[in-house]
């Protein structure tokens, strides 16, 4: 499957919340593989639709050599917390510590419409309440307290990538009524 362009911070896509997921087909599934060639090529511990221009609530991930995906997740958290560094494939080479729950249990469906459970701590985690946290329209950033998220905008507005115009949008045949995002 092709490799996607990765939608940068900027892009409106990344501030919308994505729809469910309803019509479980060959789009789907192309969906899928194309998130995880792009999340590999990359290479990142997940990608979520969205970052792809996709407004669909779907993500991918690739933790400890593990590659998964999960469709329309809710999350159940731990009380138990984690802070350790965390970065975005939307917002390159940014890097923060981010706090978040340590465990987690991530249930939805694969892209064959059969209901999934995940469960998982630390990086794992991690990545699955990031990836979900971008169906949502929320970025790491929005994470951070409140000096951490201005020092992160500082990085931001110096970056090489910041400006950038946002690649074409890609078209969906799913229930997004016409809109790639």
């Amino acid at each position: 499957m092709p490799v996607q362009p990765i939608r940068i911070f900027g892009d409106p896509v990344l501030r919308t919340r994505a729809d469910e997921v309803t019509t479980f087909d060959k789009e789907l599934r192309t969906l899928v593989a194309d998130l995880t060639d792009t999340m590999l090529d990359a290479p990142g511990a997940g990608l979520a639709a969205p970052q792809i221009g996709v407004g669909l609530r779907v993500f991918t991930w690739n933790v400890d050599g593990e590659v998964g995906h999960l469709i329309n997740p809710t999350l159940d958290l731990s009380d138990e917390e984690q802070d350790g560094p965390e970065g975005c494939l939307s917002l390159p080479g940014l890097s923060l510590d981010t706090k978040r729950a340590f465990g987690v249990v991530a249930k939805g469906t694969n892209m064959h419409g059969e209901p999934v459970t995940i469960e998982g701590t630390e990086l794992l985690a991690r990545a699955i309440q990031h990836e979900t946290d971008h169906l949502d329209g929320i970025l790491f950033i929005d994470r951070l307290d409140r000096e951490a998220r201005r020092a992160a905008m500082r990085l931001i507005r110096a970056s090489e990538w910041f400006g950038e115009p946002a690649p074409v949008v890609r078209f969906s045949p799913h229930a997004t009524n016409g809109l790639g995002f």
